[in-house]
C-alpha cells in the first residue's frame, strides 16, 4: 500500500464501480480524497455508506464535460482540503450501438464525458503540480480502447484517445516530478457487467485466460501504486489489467 499521507486526491466519477474502489484505496493509503457526482441522491447514499465503514470522502457536484464546473470544482477542493496532488480521471459513460446507427448526440455525449473531461479537469491541476515538483495523473481507459469493440466506435475512440493524451502530457511534465499514466481494465465485476445476461457473461469469461472477471479492488491497487513515490520512474505507460484477454 502506498504512503499518501498528506496528499490530496481527486477521483472523477468516484461514487460507483471502479472509481469508488479507487477512492477507498487511496484513503486507506492516507490521502484526503474528493470526488464529483451528477446524481446527488446516489452520491449522498454512497458517501454515507463509506462513512459507516470509516471513510471520510468529500463529494462535490460537478459535470466533468463542463470546463466552468471543473474550474469551480478544483477551487472548492483546494479551499476545503488543499491543493490537488493526485488526479484520477475515471469518469466515463457508454452509448453503445453500431456506427451506422449511431447518432451525433451519442457520439458527442461519450466524447464530452470521456475525452473532453481530460482537458477540463487536468487543466486545473497540472501547473500547480509542476510548480511544487510532484504530482500524479492516472487516466482510466479500457481494454476496448486497445483492441476496439463492435458497437463501441465512440467509446473505443475516446478511450484510445485517452492514452494519446497520457503519452503527450507525460513528456511535457516528466522533468517536473509529475507522472502521467493510463490504466486499461478488462471486464470487471461492476454492477454494469453483472447486469449482463449470465449466458453472455459466461462467454466473456470464457475468453479471459485467468477464467474470471476482475474486481474493482485489483484496479484500485494498481492505481494506488502509480500514485506512490515508488512509481516515480513509470510515466507515459499504458498498464493493461485484463486477465490476459488482450496482450500487447
Amino acid at each position: 500500500m502506498a504512503n499518501l499521507n498528506g496528499k490530496v486526491a481527486l477521483v472523477t466519477g468516484g461514487t460507483g464501480g471502479i472509481g469508488a474502489a479507487i477512492c477507498l484505496r487511496l484513503a486507506d493509503s492516507g490521502a484526503k480524497v474528493a470526488t464529483n457526482y451528477r446524481n446527488e441522491e446516489k452520491a449522498r447514499k454512497w458517501q454515507a455508506d463509506a462513512k459507516g465503514k470509516g471513510y471520510d470522502i468529500t463529494i462535490y457536484q460537478a459535470d466533468v464535460s463542463s470546463l466552468e464546473e471543473c474550474t469551480d470544482l478544483a477551487k472548492k477542493i483546494e479551499a476545503d482540503l488543499g491543493p490537488i496532488d493526485i488526479l484520477v480521471n475515471n469518469a466515463g459513460i457508454t452509448k453503445d450501438t453500431t456506427f451506422r446507427k449511431m447518432t451525433k448526440e451519442q457520439w458527442d455525449a461519450v466524447m464530452k464525458i470521456n475525452l473532453d473531461s481530460l482537458y477540463n479537469v487536468t487543466k486545473q491541476v497540472i501547473e500547480p503540480m509542476m510548480e511544487k515538483g510532484w504530482g500524479r495523473v492516472v487516466n482510466i481507459s479500457s481494454i476496448n480502447g486497445q483492441k476496439g469493440q463492435m458497437g463501441q466506435a465512440n467509446y473505443a475512440a475516446s478511450k484510445a484517445g485517452m492514452h494519446g493524451f497520457t503519452m503527450s502530457l507525460a513528456q511535457e511534465v516528466a522533468r517536473k516530478g509529475v507522472t502521467v499514466n493510463t490504466v486499461s481494465p478488462g471486464y470487471i465485476a461492476t454492477e454494469m457487467v453483472m447486469a449482463v445476461p449470465e449466458e453472455i457473461r459466461n462467454k466473456i469469461i470464457a475468453g479471459i485466460p485467468v477464467g474470471r472477471l476482475g474486481n474493482s479492488e485489483e484496479i484500485a491497487a494498481l492505481v494506488d501504486y502509480l500514485c506512490s513515490d515508488e512509481a516515480g520512474f513509470a510515466t507515459g505507460a499504458n498498464f493493461s489489467i485484463n486477465g490476459g484477454q488482450h496482450m500487447m
